[in-house]
């Protein structure tokens, strides 16, 4: 019988995102297996899981909000915006000095809302069908494009200031957000560089790293309840339900971008909304 559905793992540190796929298609024992927001080698937490026809609905999760907890180091800069770079620069000890924990704090809060952000160029940005991280290892000279992203939470807590200033940071930003970029840019911004000194995935959406398991462990949800945390849902009848696996729309309005057609307990089509239902991705038994 195949699988198909979503797991939540929680990425150990030392693993790429690649990785998790690879050692889940053998403890699952399926090659279809994908993940949705990659997660740095360094980083932990929640990586989201598309197992067999699951791996349909990661796009849905494209745009999902995201939760880190973040940790960070100003008074140093890198040239990847975390510790695993080359180090750039280190702010004189009597500027870090003059910066007081209010001060850090009302800049932090300048970060708040909509934004343009300029990624790290070690992110996995594509030029030309490269990733930029690849082009950095290359030797290659280019230039990122700033992009719009949003963050809605901003916590900061266990500040510290010794010879450098430091602290976690808790944060919900959209998808396409470089937390490392953040560090980088909030050192900036108070003119003594700062980087990612260690990150945490907590949530993707309604997904949470609390409901995670390792490896191992893993044991994929079904797609209705994961259809149920990505989308909302509309229930069909019989005559609907062939209507739509067979691409027909449906006649129904609706002011949702896209909606999870469910037939009984069986998902059986994502569907776009508006004037008609009209079917994306439609599964199979």
């Amino acid at each position: 019988m195949p699988i198909n559905g979503i797991a939540l793992i929680d990425k150990p540190v030392g693993f790429t995102s690649h990785d998790v796929v690879a050692k889940l298609r053998g403890v699952l024992k399926t090659k279809k297996v994908g993940h949705a927001g990659t997660l740095d080698p360094d980083a932990t937490g929640l990586l989201v899981i598309g197992v067999g026809q699951g791996t349909k609905l990661m796009n849905y999760l494209s745009g999902a909000t995201k939760s880190y907890s973040a940790k960070m180091l100003l008074g140093r800069s890198t040239t990847t915006d975390d510790a695993q770079g080359d180090l750039v620069k280190v702010a004189d000890t009597a500027l870090i000095q003059s910066i007081d924990e209010p001060l850090v704090r009302e800049t932090i809060e300048r970060f708040h809302g909509r934004q343009m952000q300029l990624p790290s160029k070690v992110s996995a940005k594509k030029i030309d069908g490269k990733k930029a991280y690849e082009l950095v290892r290359e030797g290659k000279e280019f230039e990122l494009a700033p992009v719009e992203i949003e963050i809605t939470k901003l916590a900061m807590t266990n500040y510290k200031k010794s010879e450098f200033i430091e602290f976690d940071l808790e944060v919900d930003c959209s998808s396409g957000t470089f937390i490392r970029a953040l560090a980088r840019d909030i050192g900036d911004t108070l003119g003594i560089g700062g980087h990612l000194t260690g990150l945490r995935r907590t949530k993707v959406g309604t997904f949470s790293v609390e409901n995670a398991t390792d490896i191992q462990s893993a044991d994929p949800m079904s797609m209705l309840t994961a259809a149920e945390e990505i989308l909302p849902i509309k229930q069909v009848s019989d005559s609907e339900a062939i209507d739509i696996s067979f691409g027909r729309p449906l006649a129904y309005k609706s002011e949702h971008e896209f909606l999870a057609i469910v037939h009984g307990d069986r998902l059986i089509a994502i569907a776009s909304g508006g004037e008609k239902l009209s079917p994306k991705t439609v599964f199979n038994d």
